[in-house]
């Protein structure tokens, strides 16, 4: 990276939360939700159920990453508006911020202070996101889910944040922020996340799974590896 303030002024960096920023996923914060006030047996009961539910959902995931968000969130039909969201800073706090990837963390900072907007831009929930961006002092475009008499439909208010819609509102926050995606950084770590790094200047493959490291190596992008204790470049 190179650049002071004034070069980055109309730049961003957006960056996949799930996999790329943090090691958990949509999954673990609605099971943590779910379970929050079950007692410890309940709560052994419910997961192991629920780990049964999660083989489909692994399948659907790798088939079409959109699709997989539609039906999963529909688990959230009927769930009770106050109490998830009044659980999401615990949430944030039990199960998010400890797996964040101190290399995630330091990239965002170092965006910021060299001038660019940072921006989270994910196909997870907005009131479960937001306290991570909020301490990141990232903005964030995620998804939201309908609300209905107190309680989630388990309907999305627009398409899922995944694939192509992703780049869809990148390219839309840019429009409307006056910034320069073609000067700009995006860090993901999914076959999924292809167009949203497609739509910079500077895409990083992060903890790549295998369609996108193959891409990124035939694109000539940056590789990176980051995790818990470790962050590092590899040859693209």
């Amino acid at each position: 990276m190179s650049g002071g303030p004034d070069h980055a002024a109309r730049t961003g960096a957006f960056f996949d939360v799930d996999g790329t920023l943090v090691g958990t996923t949509i999954v673990h914060y609605y099971a943590y939700l779910r379970t929050l006030n079950m007692s410890p047996l309940a709560r052994r009961a419910w997961r192991a159920a629920f780990l049964m539910k999660c083989v489909g959902y692994l399948v659907l995931d790798r088939i079409d990453r959109t699709w997989f968000n539609r039906v999963f969130y529909r688990s959230y039909r009927s769930v009770a508006v106050g109490m998830a969201k009044a659980a999401a800073a615990d949430c944030y706090r039990d199960v998010m911020r400890p797996r964040r990837f101190p290399e995630g963390v330091f990239r965002v900072e170092r965006h910021r202070r060299e001038g660019r907007r940072a921006v989270l831009v994910t196909g997870s929930i907005d009131f479960l996101i937001r306290p991570l961006a909020e301490e990141l002092g990232a903005d964030l475009l995620a998804a939201r889910l309908l609300e209905q008499g107190g309680r989630f439909t388990g309907e999305l208010d627009g398409p899922p944040i995944s694939e192509g819609e992703k780049a869809r509102r990148m390219r839309a926050y840019a429009e409307a922020n006056a910034i320069d995606l073609s000067e700009s950084f995006a860090y993901g770590d999914s076959i999924a996340d292809l167009p949203m790094l497609e739509a910079v200047g500077h895409p990083v493959a992060v903890n790549p799974d295998a369609a996108l490291k193959r891409e990124a190596q035939r694109r000539g992008w940056a590789i990176e590896t980051w995790g818990l204790d470790v962050g590092r470049e590899r040859a693209g």
